[in-house]
């Protein structure tokens, strides 16, 4: 009775791949088996102070570790993913995509055990209220689960609305992002080593001026986390 009433909402309500829009399994989720063994995961967490990712951030701002789950590209898998997380409503692949990558970065217990603080990349009230949640804290929530670290959504709050950063070069990006950030509680972040989280890190610009922040709030170290890094 049960397999039937699976078949049944399956029916109605078939369970699609993110990346590839074909129809899971059973045994499946979010990602089709075909899907899940193409992404090109960067392995940063094997070197998580000295990797590509880490790289964009030299000479900028002070991190300890930089680790981003796969490679994102134009066109690929992670790039759907992506953009279903960020303008296609799925929050809750949000979460378990975090899960998976909490996952992997807990077999590695003196990554895991060093983090104090998981916060996400705030989004302005404005965007807040379009989007309906903060992909950002989405991610957040679910490498804490995995970690068993603690996520913040009320720690770093972002002050002033700005334009997309899609389109925009280092530099622009920078311009735009600087001086929105603020550290709404500095005693909760002091002598602690928070993890930033979000999708994607391009040029590093958002990070970089949320790093800024928390350390001049007194923050030990800053490290990020995000599901995909631009080549």
């Amino acid at each position: 009775m049960k397999s039937l009433l699976t078949d049944l909402i399956n029916l109605l309500f078939p369970r699609l791949c993110l990346g590839c829009d074909k129809m899971l399994a059973q045994a499946d989720q979010l990602l089709c088996t075909r899907c899940r063994l193409s992404l090109p995961e960067t392995n940063d967490y094997r070197s998580p102070d000295r990797n590509d990712s880490h790289n964009k951030f030299a000479g900028k701002v002070p991190v300890r570790y930089v680790m981003s789950y796969a490679r994102f590209s134009k066109g690929s898998v992670m790039q759907r993913i992506i953009h279903q997380i960020k303008y296609g409503g799925n929050k809750d692949a949000a979460t378990a995509l975090g899960r998976w990558y909490g996952a992997i970065l807990t077999g590695h217990d003196s990554l895991a055990n060093d983090i104090d603080m998981l916060v996400g990349v705030p989004l302005h009230k404005q965007r807040l209220r379009q989007r309906g949640y903060n992909q950002a804290d989405q991610i957040a929530s679910g490498l804490s689960e995995a970690m068993h670290t603690p996520a913040r959504t009320d720690v770093l709050v972002r002050t002033r609305f700005k334009s997309s950063q899609t389109k925009k070069n280092r530099l622009e990006r920078w311009a735009n992002v600087s001086s929105v950030f603020t550290v709404a509680d500095a005693e909760a972040v002091k002598d602690k080593h928070v993890a930033i989280v979000d999708d994607v890190l391009t040029t590093g610009a958002t990070i970089e001026a949320c790093a800024v922040e928390l350390l001049r709030a007194g923050c030990r170290e800053v490290s990020v986390i995000t599901l995909a890094v631009t080549q």
